[in-house]
């Protein structure tokens, strides 16, 4: 199998400092990273870990949901997946990533909404990212079927 890597270079203190990740597998961008707007609405042309995390989650999940799919018997023509990863105050002391909201649509042949809403649970357990986030508490999914 493989192996990626990404590198962060972080210069000063929590508040005060800044940083930039680089994907060095890919070499497709280096992308700034800041605490103030990590904890902020707006990102401003920065990322984030969750952001990072959320990419991660939408690119793996279909993958997963396409095996799923064919598996019972349907053909995927086109899934659309959106990761809405939220952080915030952890009570037990410091920060954590809060939940996981997953949105899948799809246009696939061979199978009803029900059943496609079942494929997408399977492929919300068995995706890798998925197993990877298994200790964040409340991973949604909201899957339904979209006709042509």
């Amino acid at each position: 199998m493989s192996t990626r890597t990404a590198r962060t270079a972080w210069n000063g203190g929590l508040m005060d400092g800044s940083g930039q990740v680089e994907l060095t597998s890919s070499k497709v961008g280096t992308f700034d990273v800041s605490w103030p707007k990590r904890t902020a609405e707006a990102a401003d042309g920065t990322t984030s870990p969750e952001e990072l995390i959320a990419a991660a989650h939408s690119a793996c999940f279909p993958m997963a949901l396409s095996k799923v799919i064919a598996d019972a018997g349907g053909t995927p023509i086109a899934l659309d997946v959106t990761a809405e990863v939220a952080f915030g105050p952890d009570p037990a002391g410091g920060n954590k990533i809060t939940g996981i909201k997953l949105t899948v649509r799809g246009e696939v042949e061979g199978l009803d909404n029900d059943a496609f809403v079942e494929c997408a649970e399977k492929a919300k357990v068995g995706c890798p990212v998925s197993k990877a986030l298994a200790a964040v508490e409340n991973i949604t999914l909201d899957a339904k079927l979209e006709t042509a």
